[in-house]
C-alpha cells in the first residue's frame, strides 16, 4: 500500500514537471509585430494621458470625466510600458509567454471606463454597478481560461467570460438609451428637441477605442 502511494506521488510529480514553465528550454515570445503594436499603444495612451492632464485645469463642470480618463489612460500606459520593457509576463503551459499585465490593466481601466460612460450618460448608479460587476467577472474568467491547462476547463471559463461580456458590450448603448429617454421626457412638454451634449459622442467613441484595444491584442497575439 505504501509503495502504491509512493508510485502515485512520483507520477503526479512527473505530470507537474511536464507542465511546469521551468521545464521550458525555449519560450515562445512576442514577435516584432507584437512589439510594434505595444509601442504604438504605449505612445498613443501616453499622449492621451498628457492631453487629459493638460485640459483638466480648464474644465469647469466636467472635471470628473477628465479625472476618470486620466487614470484610465495613465494606468494603461504603465501597463503597456511594462509589457514593452519585458515585465508583467510569465511562462505558461506550452512554453508560451503570457502577459498577465493585460489582466491587471483591464481590472482597473475597464471598470473606470464603464463608470466614465455611465456618468457621461447620466445612467442609474445601480445599473453602472451591475455592469462593472459583470465586467470584473468577465476579466477574472478570461484570466482563468488563459492560464488553464485542461481544454474543457479552458472552454468552461471562456463560455462564462463571453456570457457576461454580452451585458458589458451593450452597456454604452443602454446608458445612452436611458439617458436620452429621460431627457426626451423632460422636453416632451416643451415641444422642442433635447439639445445635443458635446460629450454625447464620447460613449460610442470610447467603446470603439476599447474594442480596438482588445482587437489589437488578439490580432497581434500578444501574450497568447
Amino acid at each position: 500500500k505504501e509503495e502504491k502511494k509512493k508510485r502515485k506521488m512520483v507520477l503526479e510529480q512527473l505530470a507537474a514537471e511536464s507542465l511546469a514553465p521551468t521545464a521550458c528550454t525555449t519560450i515562445e515570445e512576442v514577435g516584432s509585430t507584437g512589439v510594434g503594436a505595444l509601442t504604438i499603444a504605449f505612445l498613443m495612451l501616453g499622449v492621451a494621458t498628457i492631453v487629459f492632464i493638460s485640459r483638466v485645469s480648464s474644465a469647469k463642470g466636467q472635471k470628473v470625466y477628465y479625472y476618470c480618463n486620466i487614470f484610465i489612460c495613465g494606468f494603461a500606459t504603465m501597463s503597456y510600458f511594462a509589457m514593452l520593457s519585458g515585465q508583467g509576463w510569465t511562462a505558461v503551459s506550452g512554453c508560451r509567454q503570457f502577459f498577465y499585465a493585460r489582466y491587471v490593466d483591464w481590472s482597473v481601466t475597464t471598470p473606470l471606463l464603464l463608470l466614465d460612460l455611465g456618468l457621461i450618460a447620466g445612467a442609474d448608479g445601480a445599473l453602472i454597478a451591475a455592469v462593472i460587476g459583470a465586467d470584473i467577472i468577465m476579466i477574472v474568467a478570461g484570466y482563468l481560461g488563459a492560464v488553464s491547462v485542461v481544454t474543457t476547463v479552458k472552454w468552461f471559463w471562456f463560455v462564462i467570460a463571453m456570457g457576461v461580456f454580452v451585458p458589458v458590450s451593450v452597456s454604452p448603448q443602454a446608458f445612452c438609451h436611458l439617458s436620452h429617454g429621460s431627457v426626451g421626457r423632460a422636453h416632451s412638454g416643451r415641444g422642442d428637441l433635447a439639445p445635443t451634449h458635446p460629450q454625447s459622442v464620447a460613449p460610442s467613441t470610447q467603446n470603439y477605442l476599447w474594442g480596438s484595444k482588445s482587437a489589437v491584442c488578439r490580432v497581434f497575439s500578444i501574450g497568447r
